[in-house]
């Protein structure tokens, strides 16, 4: 079900945000922390626990990068690394792997660029905030 947030700014500030080689709790916290970052996101509700832990599982959402809502979250915690695919315009994108860059460690970033759209694969990891 789309919001009047999302369905009232352009479709090029739309970043779909794909996460695989993580469980069903840090996909969420990933998505949660994005939530507070942009608002107007929409989200599906998390799917059922996987029976098994081996079952392949990509968790989906779409962000609009347009709508801030202001001051990074504090870190997440995470219980593995997450490997984060972006898709979308080159800003949009842009927009997104900063804040993930902000929020998590990012231990490995790459992407692909084509005429209208960026997509980039990022390998997230819990950033420790030291004293």
């Amino acid at each position: 079900m789309e919001s009047n947030a999302t369905r009232n700014h352009p479709a090029d500030c739309d970043v779909t945000v794909q996460l695989s080689d993580c469980g069903r709790q840090d996909a969420q916290a990933v998505f949660d922390t994005l939530d507070r970052v942009f608002a107007g996101c929409d989200m599906p509700a998390p799917g059922p626990e996987q029976a098994h832990d081996h079952e392949p599982t990509v968790w989906m959402a779409t962000f609009d990068s347009s709508a801030r809502s202001g001051e990074l979250p504090g870190p997440p915690d995470l219980s593995t690394p997450v490997t984060a695919l972006l898709t979308g315009d080159h800003h949009a994108v842009a927009e997104v792997e900063k804040a993930l860059g902000g929020l998590f460690e990012v231990r490995s970033s790459s992407s692909v660029s084509g005429e209208h759209e960026k997509e980039a694969r990022l390998l997230l990891a819990s950033r420790y905030v030291t004293h």
